[in-house]
């Protein structure tokens, strides 16, 4: 149960995480129009790189030792002293090298460049990773979450006109960097002071590099498409992707959830030797993400077309068919998050993970030369989805000899099955009547009911498992 509610956290927050953007998403969209929305993507992707080479992979590796040393406050406490010294120190370098780039390099767009920067400050004070290794998701979700709102508020009542772009990136980057400070008051009573002589900083150095390469090249092929766009294609181009990005990476977020929290929990079996209970777990997990990803990227599919342009804008017309072409990577990403995140990781087989994400890095930078100067932001879409089917099916072989695939599809089919029968339905009804609120809610009602019938119908396995959860739940 801690589990299930770790995920309830975790899924919560994240989908906070989404949504204020998609409340927000409308609103800037028709006031800074696309050509300065795809500006903010562009600095915002810069510095997505710096931020991500202070911080290494020390976010997982972090997560993970803390959740070898959980039962042991003294070592748990002296391994976030170490690795947090390390994560400063990393992160201070990052930062320098980012200004010296913005004052070296820059022509364009300094100004927004420079106030981008605020996201490694931020990414200096960030110890979320510490309670996750303690699977403590409250605290983190209930603290950031009133800075969230505040970000909220504070975007419709400072951003008003075209001219507000510095102030809107402003916003974001602060917002971040305050949710990470309100987390350390925590620590009081969660760790106790070590020695700085114990603390040993850079025997961290090694595995935690070893961890940031396939963060790094993970981020490459998420964070590449918006620089070659912004090289390649138009400011407006790259505008319509990133808002429809951010719509599928809204419904990813509540799949995606689970690797956040099944990571620290899967690390601590694994460190018992509880093997049996690692692989359970990993085919529990994968049969509900896949149960829950199926319906989302079909539902997504169904009302891609006329969703875009009616939540975006007129000038947005494209972020439809983008939003159409990219859903697919919502069960292509949920299935590598389970395969990846949630077993290569946390039992320690960090190089083939390094490899399959490099594979996908590689074969995205391939991709978006061949398809983005033909087809723009329709071109990076279809690459995004065909470097995440090759991290996919790498894992999947990666994992044949230690899991049986067949086990972890048994049940599948039934979901795919389901997922298309909504998709048919649910896309013909969008074709036939406009896009309002009340008939977006209809369509939404209607593709969950044929999918939970069609469920019940095939005796998905599924239902079964949500039954006996409740069950435990209520005899508490």
């Amino acid at each position: 149960m801690k589990v299930i509610k770790n995920y309830l956290y975790n899924a919560g927050y994240q989908i906070l995480n989404m949504i204020i953007p998609l409340i927000t998403v409308p609103y800037i969209s028709r006031v800074l129009g696309a050509h300065d929305v795809g500006i903010n993507e562009y600095t915002n992707a810069w510095v997505t790189f710096f931020y991500l080479m202070g911080q290494m992979g020390i976010t997982l590796y972090g997560n993970r030792e803390v959740a070898y040393h959980r039962d042991d406050l003294y070592e748990r406490s002296r391994t976030f002293w170490g690795v947090e010294a390390l994560q400063l120190l990393t992160v201070s370098s990052a930062f320098v090298l980012y200004l010296v780039a913005v004052f070296l390099f820059s022509t364009t767009f300094k100004e927004f460049f420079l106030l981008q920067a605020i996201w490694i400050i931020a990414t200096g004070v960030d110890i979320s990773w510490y309670f996750m290794g303690l699977e403590e998701f409250r605290i983190t979700v209930v603290r950031n979450t009133l800075v969230k709102i505040a970000s909220l508020i504070l975007i419709f009542t400072v951003v008003k006109t075209s001219n507000d772009l510095g102030k809107y990136i402003l916003i974001l980057g602060a917002s971040q960097l305050v949710g990470n400070l309100t987390l350390w008051p925590y620590l009081r009573g969660n760790i106790v002071w070590v020695s700085i002589k114990k603390w040993h900083p850079f025997k961290h150095f090694y595995p935690s590099l070893l961890l940031f390469i396939p963060t790094i090249t993970t981020q490459v092929y998420l964070v590449l498409n918006r620089l070659m766009l912004g090289r390649m294609s138009t400011q407006a181009d790259l505008g319509n992707f990133g808002q429809a990005d951010k719509i599928v990476k809204f419904v990813l977020a509540v799949v995606t959830a689970t690797g956040t929290v099944m990571l620290p929990h899967v690390a601590n079996k694994f460190a018992k030797g509880d093997i049996k209970g690692v692989r359970n777990s990993l085919y529990s997990s994968f049969n509900f993400v896949s149960a829950i990803a199926i319906p989302m990227m079909f539902g997504l599919m169904a009302i891609a077309k006329k969703f875009g342009p009616w939540f975006l804008g007129r000038e947005f017309v494209l972020a439809g068919s983008v939003i159409f072409l990219e859903a697919p990577i919502i069960l292509l990403i949920a299935w590598s998050n389970v395969t990846g995140t949630q077993y290569l990781m946390p039992v320690n087989r960090v190089k083939e993970y390094t490899t399959s994400v490099t594979i996908g890095a590689l074969s995205n930078v391939i991709f978006n030369f061949v398809l983005i100067g033909k087809y723009g932001a329709n071109g990076a879409a279809i690459a995004t989805v065909g470097s995440e089917f090759l991290v996919t099916a790498s894992q999947l072989w990666m994992i044949h000899s230690t899991i049986s695939r067949r086990k972890l599809f048994r049940e599948t089919w039934k979901y795919l099955f389901c997922g298309m029968v909504m998709f048919i339905v649910v896309n013909r009804i969008c074709s036939v009547i406009n896009m309002t609120v009340a008939n977006l809610i209809l369509e939404v009602v209607v593709g969950a009911i044929i999918y939970l019938l069609g469920l019940i119908l095939t005796k998905a396995s599924i239902l079964d498992e949500a039954q006996k959860l409740l069950k435990k739940r209520t005899s508490k």
